[in-house]
């Protein structure tokens, strides 16, 4: 019988190896058909892994033994290009549909910004809120329980407000069709107060509930029983800066950063899935 493994916050165990393996493309053959042995693929995803909870260099994973950096490096390429980690993203989310439903009554949308300071080719910007140094913006939209559906990035210099459109259109998983009885509301604090966003708001047809957290603290306090509804997502990126190599992105290429992303993303789903299995 084999060693089982177990999920210890960065080595693949065996129930999310099972999950993430029939997802990965088949090697690429060599051009002259002959090529050294492969590091296997669960060593390489051990050390993704790895730097993805740590935030460690990629050039440190040689002294871990794990797996060396080239390689880890070169495999993550391919997978990001190969769209792996957005389709394990996609996957965990289907899975959690049929063990509990997504609650899709009030969805939660809101925007966290952190530090770039190797800049990038594209999807970062002057963050006002660090004297004008390079950053990063994620537009993060959850359902009501917190589990996150669309992810936007943009410079740090970007409103809020201006995300609106394309992290509605970045919803993985089908969306079901809104009714005129049971309504998909879009919880949103007072940075997304405007005309603009109300209208693409009906477009995607949710219904949208703009409140100021002042607002939301009287409500609570007058009202007994009262539910706030917005802070699911501002816990959603703080599962998501959990993982260290978000705190500060260091991926110069949009691509990769979102990969990285999408990859926490469905490690958040995975595990709210275990929880329930």
């Amino acid at each position: 019988m084999g060693l089982v493994t177990k999920d210890d916050g960065w080595r693949i165990s065996d129930e999310l190896w099972e999950k993430i393996e029939p997802l990965l493309p088949q090697r690429p053959s060599h051009p002259l058909g002959c090529h050294r042995s492969r590091v296997p693929d669960r060593a390489a995803m051990n050390a993704i892994l790895l730097v993805l909870r740590t935030g460690m260099q990629w050039n440190a994973l040689s002294a871990t033994g794990i797996c060396s950096s080239s390689s880890a490096h070169r495999r993550f390429l391919e997978w990001t290009e190969a769209g792996v980690f957005r389709e394990f993203w996609r996957q965990s989310l289907l899975d959690y549909q049929v063990l509990k439903g997504i609650d899709w009554d009030w969805l939660a949308m809101d925007g966290a910004m952190t530090k770039a300071p190797l800049g990038g080719e594209k999807k970062t910007g002057p963050n006002p809120t660090d004297r004008g140094k390079e950053g990063t913006k994620r537009s993060t939209l959850t359902d009501a329980a917190g589990m996150p559906i669309a992810m936007e990035v943009a410079g740090a210099n970007r409103h809020d407000m201006k995300l609106t459109r394309a992290t509605l259109s970045a919803i993985v998983i089908p969306r079901p069709i809104p009714i005129y009885d049971e309504p998909q509301r879009l919880c949103l604090d007072k940075g997304f107060d405007y005309d603009e966003v109300r209208d693409i708001v009906l477009e995607f047809g949710f219904t949208a509930h703009i409140r100021t957290r002042g607002e939301e603290a009287k409500a609570m306090k007058k009202q007994a029983g009262f539910k706030a509804r917005r802070w699911v997502v501002e816990r959603t990126h703080s599962w998501l800066n959990r993982f260290r190599r978000l705190l500060v992105r260091w991926e110069k290429r949009a691509d990769t950063y979102l990969a990285m992303l999408h990859l926490a993303c469905g490690l958040v789903v995975w595990r709210s899935n275990s929880l329930m299995g």
